[in-house]
């Protein structure tokens, strides 16, 4: 079958509708593992900016879609090759409305847009709450919220649209979307091909503790340098005017090894240990 895939696939890019076969060179990535549909679809376009992949099939709900993003149709895909997330979401609203977001832009609470710690900014996102079943699809344009348990921030007007309002908080399940980057041709059907973002590259440090109080933020860093190499201080000043001492320690580009810090200040005593990408 995939055989005969591999002779009869061709690529349509969107923008691109009569791109020469010299220019595209499409090559299959088949998995080991027989029964694994997505590693079978996985393929590689060169002359494109990031990795595509066919979107597999599936009945699971994280693989629906389309959600048609400023004229773009955009999929959910599962854990193995996106990213997938559960825990806790809460929301912030009109005392930070107007102030600038982590990646420059104004906060605009009407907006349907969220913090997260560690997804690229621009990445939107399907919010499921699991507790009612509503969604909606979320921009990242800030990073947040510092606190362990909790995964997301979500503006005041994707907050309401999921009824997370009156609780404050509730559990979520978080799936990254992927724009559709073209189709692949496969007999007589035409099927989406997909980008495919590593989220696990980048930068990233480990957040140990935050601080009212210059010292105390200066004492735990000290500690810190006994262990690790990489260890600053940094402020954030909230609405209110408190200013707090963020220390944080390490300095990867691989969110797998930043976990295995993460594990280890928790060895250390330091429950409350969370990656923020930078």
């Amino acid at each position: 079958m995939h055989g005969n895939l591999t002779r009869k696939a061709s690529i349509r890019m969107q923008g691109r509708p009569n791109l020469p076969a010299f220019f595209v060179l499409v090559t299959f990535i088949i998995a080991a593992l027989s029964g694994c549909a997505v590693r079978k679809s996985r393929l590689e376009v060169s002359g494109y900016e990031s990795p595509a992949m066919v979107l597999p099939e599936a009945d699971d709900r994280e693989l629906q879609g389309p959600y048609t993003i400023d004229g773009v149709p955009h999929y959910c895909l599962p854990g193995e090759e996106g990213f997938v997330e559960e825990g806790i979401a809460s929301w912030y609203g009109a005392k930070f409305h107007g102030r600038k977001t982590a990646n420059g832009e104004v906060y605009d609470m009407y907006q349907k847009t969220a913090a997260h710690k560690t997804l690229p900014f621009g990445t939107h996102v399907k919010v499921v709450n699991l507790s009612n079943g509503k969604e909606i699809i979320v921009r990242i344009n800030d990073r947040g919220p510092f606190v362990k348990e909790r995964i997301i921030d979500l503006s005041f007007a994707a907050a309401r649209e999921l009824g997370l309002i009156g609780p404050g908080t509730t559990r979520v399940r978080l799936v990254a979307l992927s724009r559709e980057v073209g189709t692949i041709k496969v007999g007589d059907t035409y099927k989406p091909l997909v980008e495919v973002r590593n989220f696990r590259k980048g930068k990233f440090t480990v957040q140990v503790g935050a601080f009212t109080t210059e010292d105390n933020a200066t004492r735990l860093a000290e500690r810190l340098r006994v262990l690790f190499d990489h260890v600053t201080i940094t402020t954030y000043v909230p609405q209110n005017g408190t200013i707090f001492y963020r220390v944080r320690v390490s300095l990867t580009e691989d969110l797998n090894e930043t976990n295995q810090v993460v594990e280890k200040l928790e060895y250390l005593g330091f429950d409350h240990a969370f990656i923020v990408a930078l």
